[in-house]
């Protein structure tokens, strides 16, 4: 991973040189057609920059800088015109170009989402402002039956002129590194479903439940024409409402058995739901379904709301028979409705870009922490001794942070 990171420093200078000739140009290839000049993707990537002045720096850094090459040039423009045809392959390899951890690769996937984004932009804008596809994060603990009612609802959505994308995390081994993956496998009907689309992928030792590049998946499935997308988490303790901060709407899937109202306000995870869905409402826990619904309910009264529109609701479903899935999807169009008509769902999306962005300077920080020569010289010394126990991990870390600052400034 150092050296990743290492050659990493180089990725935003080829950004930035291929989005100021994307400005200087003032034209976006679009599924049908271009737009010019007035459109908002033409102002400042950079507030308060204009498209001159990052020509200005693109100019001054041009003999440091490696252009495109032709090759690499045909791959992005195959890629986004397939992915904006919709074709599934070329999300597939859209998504693939994404989570690779090669440098050169990673600086191509950045130049294919600000051209999807800007297309999405464009839809938007169409669309009087509001977004075009709404996002819906699911997560519970294992055996609530996560797969099997993201496929009934799938097909539910699918059967009335919906596309739907799912993004499927699957925990990676702490030992092997390995994910079994098998989410697809269970959502066999949904899987052959040509308005569906699935994508399973490794957490990769990613705390929260979902992937560093979960949240650039979501742009491109929406660049291809998926209207609903739908994020299934790990689901595996109290950091797995990180997929809250990427989506429009949390779900919270919990089983008949999964504890009192006490518990689940200790678990915490229940102050970000928007929605629970007590599943495997039907048969002999019917009964059990319906005592946990009451009991969530009355947990929900004593947490303080997230909006000033939606109120959390509480309700049963079956995959197995299906009863309670339409009145689950009907709750998630009426909070969207709401949420759209008062502005807080735009809101919450500008805010979450923002905790991503942040979020991903904290993972690229630490890994140029760990690359420095400086504190790779002292690492393994001070490792040894906090080891042995001659000094505390507490003064290993401030020897390292003084080792990285002396040396950077």
């Amino acid at each position: 991973m150092p050296n990743i990171c290492h050659k990493m420093g180089r990725s935003g200078l080829s950004l930035l040189r291929y989005i100021s000739s994307f400005c200087a140009t003032r034209t976006c290839c679009l599924h049908q057609g271009i737009f010019t000049g007035s459109h908002p993707c033409y102002q400042s990537i950079i507030p308060g920059h204009s498209c001159q002045h990052s020509r200005g720096i693109s100019t001054a850094l041009s003999q440091h800088i490696r252009d495109l090459s032709g090759p690499e040039q045909r791959l992005l423009t195959k890629l986004y015109e397939g992915l904006i045809g919709g074709q599934r392959a070329s999300l597939a390899e859209s998504i693939t170009l994404v989570e690779t951890q090669h440098p050169r690769k990673k600086e191509l996937a950045q130049v294919l989402l600000q051209k999807v984004l800007a297309y999405r932009m464009e839809q938007e804008s169409c669309n009087g402002g509001k977004p075009v596809a709404f996002r819906v994060g699911l997560s519970g603990p294992p055996g609530a039956g996560k797969s099997s009612f993201i496929e009934v609802v799938g097909k539910m959505l699918t059967g009335r002129g919906h596309k739907v994308s799912v993004l499927a995390v699957d925990p990676s081994s702490c030992t092997t590194g390995g994910s079994l993956m098998g989410d697809k496998t269970r959502m066999t009907e949904l899987s052959r479903d040509m308005n569906a689309f699935i994508r399973p992928s490794p957490t990769s030792g990613t705390l929260g439940g979902v992937t560093r590049t979960t949240n650039e998946a979501i742009v491109l499935c929406e660049g291809a024409g998926y209207d609903i997308v739908l994020v299934e988490t790990v689901g595996v303790g109290q950091s797995e409402f990180a997929v809250a901060d990427m989506v429009d709407m949390f779900v919270l899937l919990i089983p008949p058995a999964g504890g009192d109202e006490l518990q689940g306000i200790k678990r915490g995870i229940i102050e970000r739901a928007d929605l629970v869905v007590v599943t495997k409402s039907d048969g002999d826990l019917v009964v059990p379904a319906r005592r946990i619904q009451t009991e969530y309910t009355s947990a929900l009264k004593l947490l303080r709301r997230q909006s000033k529109t939606w109120n959390p609701k509480v309700v049963r479903a079956s995959s197995h028979t299906g009863e309670g899935i339409p009145e689950v999807w009907a709750k998630m169009e009426s909070y969207r409705e709401a949420m759209l008509a008062s502005g807080e769902l735009q809101g919450r999306r500008r805010a979450q870009q923002k905790v991503w962005m942040w979020s991903l300077i904290q993972e690229n920080v630490l890994c140029h922490f760990q690359n420095h020569p400086s504190v790779r010289e002292a690492l393994p010394h001070l490792e040894e001794r906090v080891t042995r126990g001659s000094i505390s991990p507490g003064l290993a870390a401030d020897l390292l942070l003084k080792a990285f600052s002396s040396s950077s400034s």
